[in-house]
């Protein structure tokens, strides 16, 4: 990483920390321009810009047209985004998980799937808001602030997700993935097909392919910090895969490229730091 790059991170307000897991600020200028993979996670997209606006060149649904952003929302997504950036980009990441999609937005995150659109359109002039006051701050401890102030004035504690289904979430992410969807639903005291639907109505995919998405960004993240003398085969079984193919082959779907492919081309993520600190 260049001397020069700042990564900040900082915890939400206590109203806001059961579904944002952290703010992260970024600076990263003298970069070549390029490419950024935006990839599958099981974080919703929530990024204000600071500066230049966010471009996105390629959005995971190809029906969608492309893009820029001042204040970009998106649901969750099993695709990559294309980000193209000019060798400077600035912005606070927010570690919105889809639990806290209708507590802030007031709809579920399957309202979100698969789709991205300016915070504006979803909250109103608040999103413009929330962008106008980041541009004015220097301080990362002052936009920390600003954005603590602006969602948790937005935040309804009311609209939580369901018991049942934040258990699923939370239970399902927090094994990495690994865990099967069926000891899920009976340790919910649902049936499997009950388990599947209402999760698919509230996050916008099954189980199954978030436990994929989960366990697909445990591969990933592993793969950029780990030392020159373990094995993508060892990544690959450290996750819960079968073997490397099966690394391979998600990393072809998910990412559209190979993971050596990936790490090569790849910038450092500051999204990568946002969960080391959680």
């Amino acid at each position: 990483m260049e001397p020069s790059t700042e990564v900040v991170t900082a915890r939400p307000a206590p109203m806001l920390a059961a579904f944002i897991d952290s703010y992260v600020g970024y600076r990263v200028p003298g970069l070549a321009a390029g490419l950024h993979r935006g990839l599958p996670s099981a974080y919703m997209t929530f990024i204000i810009s600071i500066g230049p606006t966010i471009d996105v060149v390629a959005q995971t649904n190809p029906q969608q047209s492309p893009a820029e952003y001042r204040c970009v929302l998106s649901g969750l997504q099993a695709s990559t985004a294309l980000i193209a950036h000019q060798g400077y980009q600035e912005g606070v990441t927010v570690g919105l998980t889809p639990l806290g999609s209708r507590v802030l937005f007031g709809v579920p995150a399957a309202a979100l799937w698969d789709t991205s659109v300016e915070c504006s359109e979803v909250v109103g002039p608040v999103g413009r808001e929330l962008w106008e006051q980041l541009q004015e701050l220097d301080s990362w401890p002052d936009r920390f602030a600003a954005c603590d102030r602006i969602l948790t004035r937005i935040a309804y504690p009311d609209r939580l997700v369901g018991p049942e289904l934040t258990m699923a979430w939370r239970t399902l992410v927090g094994s990495g993935g690994t865990l099967a969807v069926g000891p899920l639903a009976e340790e919910i005291g649902w049936s499997r097909q009950h388990l599947a639907r209402r999760f698919n109505n509230e996050f916008g995919l099954s189980p199954k392919l978030a436990a994929r998405i989960a366990r697909f960004e445990r591969a990933r993240r592993m793969i950029q910090r780990i030392p020159s003398h373990v094995s993508i085969a060892q990544v690959a079984a450290a996750c819960g895969y079968y073997d490397q193919a099966h690394l391979n082959r998600d990393f072809a779907e998910l990412a559209g490229t190979s993971p050596t492919a990936w790490l090569a081309a790849e910038v450092p993520s500051v999204q990568d730091r946002e969960r080391a600190a959680g």
